[in-house]
């Protein structure tokens, strides 16, 4: 019997992606996978059901949809389709391992293997399914394209009869995917755009994308973590960091905060000085706002507005772009559905470096080393005898 997978439809707020699209239906078929699709999966994306099924899937109920060998989300799977998963289960999506330990540990209940796309190793042989990549991508386009509509300025140099305005002064905070978009974008829309990063590694990539690079004079050693992530730094440098980053957020019309490190509360690098330097109607975008923001002001969800300066939390930026955000997020699940199913079955395969990495649930246990710590973290210590 071949391999069969499923797409349920999105219930989580403000997601309008699909997990697989047309194309990678068909990408799917033609090796003899079949896809069952929930009806409706697609409508946040703009695919209709008609066009699922002239790809080759199969339209179903969301029953059917998750008795499939493997279920390909965008989130994780919500509390009450949980019941849902048969332990033969495997469950590929973005699954929040780090930002949400108790929720991998219910679904470790479950008896699924759950491979998170955030997890999959940043290596060559992974490019193909590095989904943060391609979602990262999307939320730097998207972020610039929100300050441009709503910074009172131009971002281009302007020469008209009225006389010559200046180009506005965008400054990008880190310098991962996200960022370097940010500064691709912001240079193509004509702005004059500087970027900092703790790792000093970065300034190359920022240089080639048209950005002018900060340095901060502070001690970075130690800065440069796993996977081509900045690693957290203690709170004396942190400080510094706020201190030494005040001038350079002031003097900016606009500011966008990418930076992250991976299972940790955003690193602050915007204080609440550094927002009261910028002039009125200055444009803050945090792209870090589901991890607490890299501004001190910033409204998770919302829009904060401090003495005439807007900053904007977005939590789902990709999700905004649905149409090209869920093909590029379906080439990456096609291509790891591909990698691992072999002879009419998905291999679990821990020898596998990707597998390995991406995977967190198995056999009933959090498998993952790091996710594990998390879980153990949050479990009642025994009652003292």
């Amino acid at each position: 019997m071949p391999v069969s997978v499923g797409v349920p439809k999105e219930t989580a707020p403000l997601e309008r992606r699909v997990a697989l699209v047309p194309e990678t239906v068909q990408r799917l078929a033609k090796k003899g996978i079949e896809v069952v699709v929930e009806k409706g999966a697609g409508e946040g994306a703009y695919v209709s059901d008609d066009e699922f099924a002239k790809a080759g899937a199969r339209i179903g109920g969301r029953t059917e949809v998750y008795g499939c060998r493997v279920v390909a989300r965008v989130q994780p799977p919500p509390a009450d389709e949980l019941g849902l998963l048969g332990g033969e289960c495997v469950v590929i999506g973005f699954l929040r391992p780090l930002d949400d330990p108790a929720g991998m540990a219910r679904l470790a209940e479950t008896g699924v293997t759950a491979l998170a796309m955030e997890l999959v190793p940043r290596t060559t042989r992974a490019q193909k399914m590095d989904a943060l990549s391609a979602m990262g991508t999307i939320a730097g386009y998207r972020a610039v394209l929100i300050a441009a509509e709503s910074l009172p300025k131009f971002f281009p140099l302007l020469t008209a009869a009225a006389g010559t305005v200046r180009p506005a002064k965008v400054l990008v905070l880190g310098a991962g995917v996200a960022g370097l978009q940010a500064i691709a974008t912001a240079r193509r829309l004509g702005a004059m755009v500087s970027a900092y990063d703790v790792r000093a590694a970065a300034a190359e990539q920022v240089e080639s994308v048209g950005g002018r690079f900060v340095e901060l004079d502070f001690d970075t050693t130690g800065a440069e973590g796993s996977g081509g992530y900045a690693a957290a730094l203690d709170e004396d440098r942190q400080q510094r960091q706020l201190e030494l980053l005040v001038p350079h957020v002031g003097g900016s019309d606009v500011v966008i905060c990418t930076a992250l490190v991976p299972g940790m509360p955003a690193p602050p690098l915007v204080s609440e000085d550094a927002v009261r330097a910028m002039a009125p109607g200055s444009v803050i975008i945090d792209l870090a706002a589901p991890n607490g923001g890299n501004c001190a002001l910033t409204r998770r969800g919302g829009v904060n507005e401090v003495d005439g300066v807007r900053i904007f939390g977005p939590l789902n930026l990709a999700s905004e772009m649905p149409v090209h955000a869920s093909q590029m997020y379906s080439r990456t699940v096609a291509a790891m559905i591909e990698e691992f199913v072999k002879d009419d079955a998905f291999a679990t395969d821990f020898g596998d470096d990707i597998f390995k990495g991406a995977c967190v649930t198995h056999g009933g246990q959090v498998v993952n080393d790091r996710v594990r710590a998390m879980v153990e973290k949050l479990a009642p210590a025994p009652a003292a005898v």
